[in-house]
C-alpha cells in the first residue's frame, strides 16, 4: 500500500503537506520512497533532500501507464513507506484516447483525465488524502469533499488534510460540517507564518539554492510530529512487496565516460535517465559549469539537462575558460545532449529578464532571450532527420517549460512539435547541427525509450575511437 496525496486544486499546500509527511517519517528513522506525478523536477529535489532517496516520476505520457505501474512497484519494495504527491488538482489532466474500456472517457472516447493525480491512483490502485485550502471555508469544506469523493466511484478518498486552518473555532465549523460525511480527518495544518518555500518565473527556487532549508525541513518535522493522525496514516504508508525486484536486464557493454552538468544552474535531470546510462555502462562524471576551470578529462560525451542558466549568467559568463573548453570540444566532435537550459548554454548569448547580455558557449549561431511568456505543455516531437538520438521519423514524446525564445531558427530544425492533447502544431525546434549534438527545449524522459540512450553513447564509442582530446 502507499498514499496519494493530492489537491482539490493547486496551490492548496500538497507539497507543504507532502515534505512536512516526509520530514516527519525521516525524524522517525523510516525508510520512504516518494513519486511525484506529472513532469515536474523541483519538487522531487524537496523529497530527495529530505528522504536521502531519489524521487521518480509517474507520468504516463512521458513514458507509458505500464511504466508508471513497473517503476512504482520496483522502487516502492525497497523501502518500509511510501509516498505520492500529485499534481494540480486530483482530476486535472489532459485528453488522450482511451485504450480501455472501462477509462473514464467524454463522448469522442477520449480519457479526460490522463495523466491526473486521479489517473494515477487508479493504475496504481491506490487511496487518497484530499488536501483541502480552508482559508477561507467553514461548511463549504464537505461539499468539497463529498464531491471528490463521489465523483469517480473507482476512486477511494481515504480521508482528508485540513490546511491553512485560522483558529480552534475555525476548526471546530470544519470539523462539524465534515462529521456527516464520516471521512476521516488524517491531519490538521494552522496557518503558518514561518514556513515558506521561495519561488520564482518557474515555481520553487531548487534546493542547492536555499542556504537555510535543513532549518526549514526541521520545523516540518516538528509540525508534522503533533498535526497528523499517525495512528491512522501509518498503516496506508506501508509499503507492500508484490513482487520480487527484478534486475535490469541491460547488458553494461557501453563503457564511456560522460560528464554531466550537475550544479545551480543545471540540475533537471529525471533519475531514471541517469540510471540508463549506468545500467548501460556509463560512468557519469558530474561536474560545474560554474565552478570548475575546466571540462571533465577522458570523457567520450556530455550531458547539459535545464535548470536555470539565466539566473546564473552572468556567473557562466565570467567563466570563460569553460565556455572554450565546451565549444572546443563539440567541435571537435564530442556528442552532446543539450535540454532546455542546456540548450540555452550553447548558443552565443543569454539575454536576461533586465535585457543585459551575457556570453555562452557559442556553439549554436543564436542566443536566447528572456520574456514573460509561458511556454508549458506536453509534445509529440516527431524527428526530420536523422540526429545523435534518434532515426528520421521517430516520434517522442517530451515536456517544454520555459520563458526564454531564440533569436533565431534552426535551418534544419530536430523535431515538428505539436500538442500532445490536440493536433495543433507547434512548429519545428531543436538545433542537431553539428551533428554530434542534440539541443532542444522538449525534455525528455527515456524510461520507455531504451535505444535513445543506447544511440547516444554508441555515438560517444565511435567519435572518441578517432578524436584527438580522448
Amino acid at each position: 500500500m502507499a498514499l496519494v496525496i493530492a489537491g482539490e486544486r493547486s496551490g492548496v499546500g500538497k507539497t507543504t503537506v507532502t515534505l512536512t509527511l516526509l520530514a516527519s517519517l525521516r525524524r522517525r528513522d523510516r525508510l520512504v520512497q516518494s513519486f511525484k506525478v506529472g513532469p515536474d523536477y523541483i519538487d522531487p529535489m524537496f523529497h530527495r533532500h529530505v528522504t536521502g532517496r531519489a524521487c521518480r516520476n509517474l507520468d504516463p505520457v512521458l513514458t507509458s501507464e505500464a511504466y508508471v505501474q513497473q517503476c512504482f512497484t520496483r522502487h516502492s519494495q525497497l523501502t518500509e513507506y511510501a509516498l505520492v504527491e500529485g499534481v494540480m488538482g486530483l482530476f486535472d489532466g489532459i485528453s488522450s484516447f482511451a485504450k480501455d474500456k472501462g477509462q473514464m472517457t467524454n463522448d469522442k472516447g477520449q480519457i479526460t483525465d490522463f495523466a491526473s493525480t486521479a489517473h494515477i491512483a487508479r493504475l496504481l490502485d491506490l487511496p487518497v488524502v484530499l488536501v483541502i485550502d480552508c482559508s477561507r471555508l467553514s461548511g463549504s469544506v464537505a461539499a468539497i469533499a463529498h464531491g471528490y469523493r463521489s465523483f469517480d466511484p473507482r476512486i477511494k478518498i481515504a480521508g482528508v488534510v485540513l490546511n491553512r486552518v485560522g483558529s480552534d473555532r475555525h476548526l471546530s465549523l470544519l470539523q462539524d460540517s465534515l462529521e456527516p460525511l464520516q471521512l476521516p480527518i488524517f491531519g490538521v495544518m494552522r496557518r503558518q507564518d514561518n514556513i515558506t518555500i521561495p519561488d520564482r518565473h518557474l515555481g520553487l527556487v531548487p534546493t542547492a539554492e536555499l542556504p537555510e532549508l535543513n532549518a526549514l525541513i526541521d520545523r516540518l518535522a516538528d509540525l508534522g510530529d503533533t498535526c497528523f493522525d499517525w495512528q491512522r496514516l501509518l498503516p496506508l504508508l506501508k509499503s507492500e512487496s508484490l513482487s520480487p525486484p527484478t534486475s535490469s536486464s541491460l547488458s553494461p557493454s557501453l563503457p564511456v565516460r560522460i560528464a554531466v552538468a550537475c550544479d545551480r544552474a543545471f540540475n533537471f535531470y529525471y533519475q531514471d535517465n541517469l540510471d540508463l546510462l549506468q545500467q548501460l555502462g556509463a560512468e557519469l562524471v558530474f561536474w560545474s559549469p560554474l565552478e570548475d576551470a575546466d571540462i571533465p578529462k577522458d570523457i567520450q560525451g556530455m550531458y547539459f539537462g535545464g535548470g536555470f542558466p539565466e539566473v546564473f549568467a552572468q556567473q557562466l559568463a565570467e567563466n570563460s575558460s569553460v565556455r572554450d573548453a565546451v565549444k572546443t570540444a563539440i567541435l571537435k566532435g564530442m556528442p552532446t545532449i543539450a535540454e532546455c537550459g542546456g540548450l540555452m548554454y550553447l548558443c552565443e548569448q543569454i539575454i536576461d529578464f533586465e535585457g543585459k547580455s551575457w556570453s555562452m558557449a557559442g556553439v549554436l549561431p543564436t542566443s536566447a532571450v528572456m520574456g514573460g511568456r509561458l511556454t508549458l505543455g506536453y509534445r509529440r516531437a516527431v524527428a526530420l532527420q536523422d540526429n545523435l538520438l534518434v532515426k528520421a521519423n521517430t516520434t517522442v514524446y517530451g515536456h517544454e517549460f520555459h520563458r526564454s525564445h531564440l533569436t533565431l531558427t534552426p535551418t534544419q530544425p530536430l523535431f515538428e512539435t505539436s500538442r500532445y492533447d490536440c493536433e495543433e502544431n507547434m512548429g519545428c525546434e531543436g538545433w542537431g547541427l553539428p551533428a554530434n549534438i542534440h539541443a532542444s527545449y522538449v525534455h525528455q524522459h527515456w524510461g520507455e525509450s531504451r535505444e535513445i540512450p543506447q544511440q547516444f553513447l554508441k555515438q560517444c564509442l565511435k567519435v572518441a575511437s578517432s578524436a584527438t582530446w580522448i
